[in-house]
């Protein structure tokens, strides 16, 4: 049973007992670089509280937005051939859609939760929303991306679920994101100078073809962590890395492994991570394009977090 399936059936079983269960009176926003998997917002049961505002991509002239369907292979295609390819912030006006929604639908206040104010001007969109929201709106930067943001959000979900005030809503999803961490190799430096984003590894691109790096998000900024030589290395130096991260949590613990392009490399490293530490639940999710776009083909990322901050967190006793 996979982690939807899971999140389907604990849904389930809060349906039966939905009668007991007041709809929660805090909403959940945040934006698709949360990583978080298509459906899960069914599966999770929080469709009528959480909404996922989508991120522009700009390939040439044509903007999609995450979740289109021609996006994939229109953005694979392009950072193939070496095409321009640019993000955006949503509008400020995608932002009060979703807030007013969410109030129409009973909720009282809302917590906006969203990717690095380092990495995009997201964040800020959503502040210059919620200052005209009918309901109280409070926004909180992350300073992560793909699932550490992710956890955060359906860790805040689940807080919601329970009955929680939006103040205590907010400070756990803070307290998850602050907690996750994200570790990422890139087979090439050349898509995040591009676009901007390579900050401190800067110093690494004079040897651009003999460094194959591996970088982590830390602070809210992308910072260079160690250069390896070839890729099998940089592969077994981010698996090795990984595993002392889980080993040195108390707890269960949350992974999540992303990429774009590399499927079957994805599911060989989740293999090792789980066969190294077979209690993490290791999840498998494609990098948001509005990522992907800024470190390119080939990508492999990891997010880490404790067991509080996964989508299936125990609040059936609250509820």
């Amino acid at each position: 049973m996979d982690w939807l399936e899971r999140l389907a059936s604990r849904a389930r079983g809060r349906q039966r007992s939905s009668a007991a269960v007041p709809r929660p009176s805090v909403g959940v926003v945040t934006d698709s670089a949360s990583g978080l998997p298509v459906g899960w917002e069914q599966s999770a049961n929080a469709s009528t509280f959480v909404r996922v505002v989508p991120m522009p991509v700009m390939i040439g002239e044509q903007i999609y937005g995450e979740g289109s369907e021609d996006l994939i292979p229109a953005l694979a295609l392009a950072l193939a051939q070496g095409h321009e390819v640019r993000t955006s912030r949503p509008a400020p006006g995608q932002f009060e859609a979703a807030y007013r929604e969410l109030a129409a639908a009973g909720c009282a206040s809302v917590v906006s939760v969203h990717l690095s104010g380092h990495l995009s001007g997201t964040v800020d969109s959503a502040r210059l929303a919620a200052r005209s929201a009918s309901i109280p709106v409070e926004v909180v930067d992350s300073a992560t991306a793909a699932m550490g943001l992710g956890f955060a959000v359906a860790a805040a979900a689940e807080s919601a679920r329970a009955g929680s005030s939006a103040a205590q809503v907010a400070a756990c999803a803070r307290a998850v994101a602050a907690d996750s961490n994200i570790l990422f190799y890139v087979p090439s430096l050349e898509q995040l100078r591009r676009g901007g984003r390579i900050g401190a590894a800067a110093g690494w691109l004079g040897t651009l073809l003999a460094v194959k790096p591996i970088l982590v998000v830390r602070d809210g900024r992308v910072l260079p962590l160690e250069r390896v030589r070839t890729a099998p290395k940089a592969l077994a130096r981010l698996a090795e890395l990984v595993q002392q991260d889980i080993a040195g949590r108390t707890g269960k613990v949350r992974a999540a492994v992303h990429h774009f392009g590399n499927a079957a490399e994805a599911e060989r490293l989740a293999g090792v991570i789980a066969a190294a530490a077979p209690e993490v639940e290791v999840l498998i999710c494609p990098l948001p394009a509005v990522l992907a776009a800024h470190v390119g083909l080939g990508v492999l990322a990891v997010a880490v977090a404790g067991e509080e901050s996964g989508p299936e967190a125990d609040t059936d006793t609250a509820e």
